[in-house]
C-alpha cells in the first residue's frame, strides 16, 4: 500500500534523531519546570481525564475551521464574492488559535512513543507547525490588503494541513498510536484457573495466561486483585512495573494504573486496563472477566 511505504520511508531518516532528542529533552524541561503542576498539566492533556487521547478531540477544530476557510477562499476566488472574505478569515484565526492547543497535546503524547512511530509523529507535527506558520502569514497579507496573495498562501496551508492529517491517520491506524493496546476481546466470561495460590506471593506482580488474554495479579494483604497485563499505552509488560500503594507503574514509558480497577492514575496511557474478578477455589485462584453487574470500578473482586 502506497500509505505503508510514506511511513516506511519517513521511519528510515536517521538524520531526524538529533532533532527528536533535542526536542524530547525541551518537552521534559517544560513540565520539569512546572515542579508538581506539571504531572497535573500532562495527565490533562494525555487525556486521562477523558479515557482517550485529548490531542484526538482537539485537531478535529483546526481541521475543521481551515476546511471551512478553504471553501470560502475557494467562492471569493472564484466568483469574486468578498461576502465570503471576512469569515474566511475568521475561520483560519480560529484554526490557528485552537491549532496550538492541539499541538501541546500532541508533542506531550509525542515524547512517550518510540521508534518509527515517533519519527513518523514528528514529520506529522513538522507539517502542522508550517501549515500553522502560512496560515499566519495569509493573516497577515489579508491585514493588509493583499487578499489574492493571502488566499494562495492558506490554499498552501491546507495542503500541508492535509498532508500532516495523512500521516496522523497513519500513525492511529497502521502504527495504533493512541489506541488501547490493552488485550480486550476473549477475556472468558467464566472463572479460569490460572495459578496455584502458594505460587502468588504478596505484593509480587505475577502475569498469567487466562484462555490466552494476559493478566496481572497482584496479592495485598490477602486479597488478590487482577487486571489486564498489556499496558494500554503502548502494550509495555505491567508485570515487569514496580508496585507502590495499590499502583502498577509501567516499566517502559511510566504509566501508572490501579490495580483494583484498572484506572489510569498518570499517563502517558489515557485507556483504562480491563478489570477481572478473582477467587480462590481447590487452592488455585480463578479469574473471569468483570461482570457489568459488578462494574469496573470501585468494586471489589469475587473471592
Amino acid at each position: 500500500m502506497a500509505s505503508e511505504k510514506v511511513l516506511q520511508a519517513i521511519e528510515r531518516q536517521d538524520w531526524f534523531q538529533p532533532l527528536e532528542e533535542g526536542l524530547s529533552r525541551a518537552v521534559d524541561r517544560v513540565y520539569d519546570s512546572m515542579g508538581p503542576r506539571g504531572r497535573a498539566v500532562r495527565n490533562f492533556l494525555h487525556g486521562v481525564w477523558l479515557g482517550h487521547p485529548l490531542h484526538a478531540v482537539l485537531t478535529d477544530i483546526p481541521v475543521g475551521a481551515w476546511t471551512a476557510g478553504f471553501v470560502l477562499d475557494v467562492i471569493d476566488e472564484l466568483r469574486g464574492d468578498r461576502r465570503s472574505g471576512r469569515p474566511a478569515d475568521a475561520a483560519i484565526a480560529t484554526g490557528l488559535v485552537t491549532a496550538a492547543a492541539a499541538a501541546a497535546a500532541g508533542v506531550t503524547d509525542w515524547r512517550h512513543t518510540d521508534g518509527g512511530a515517533r519519527r513518523v509523529g514528528l514529520a506529522h507535527g513538522v507539517l502542522n507547525l508550517a501549515a500553522a506558520g502560512l496560515y499566519a502569514a495569509s493573516l497577515v497579507a489579508r491585514g493588509r490588503g493583499e487578499r489574492r496573495t493571502g488566499r494562495s498562501l492558506a490554499f498552501a496551508g491546507f495542503g500541508l494541513a492535509f498532508a500532516s492529517a495523512y500521516l496522523g491517520g497513519g500513525l492511529t491506524y497502521s502504527r495504533r498510536i493512541g489506541v488501547s493496546h490493552a488485550a480486550a476481546g476473549g477475556e472468558p466470561r467464566d472463572f479460569v484457573a490460572v495459578l496455584a495460590e502458594e505460587e502468588l506471593h504478596e505484593g509480587a506482580p505475577r502475569r498469567v495466561d487466562a484462555a490466552g488474554v494476559p493478566v496481572l495479579l497482584v496479592r495485598r494483604g490477602g486479597r488478590v486483585e487482577a487486571i489486564g497485563e498489556v499496558c494500554s499505552h503502548l502494550g509495555g509488560p505491567l508485570s515487569e512495573g514496580r508496585l507502590e500503594d495499590g499502583v502498577i507503574r509501567c516499566p517502559w514509558h511510566g504509566s501508572r494504573f490501579s490495580i483494583h480497577d484498572g484506572s489510569v492514575v498518570d499517563g502517558p496511557a489515557s485507556h483504562r486496563q480491563p478489570c477481572f474478578e478473582t477467587r480462590r477455589r481447590n487452592g488455585h485462584i480463578e479469574v473471569r472477566a468483570a461482570s457489568a453487574a459488578s462494574g469496573r470500578a470501585g468494586k471489589s473482586p469475587a473471592y
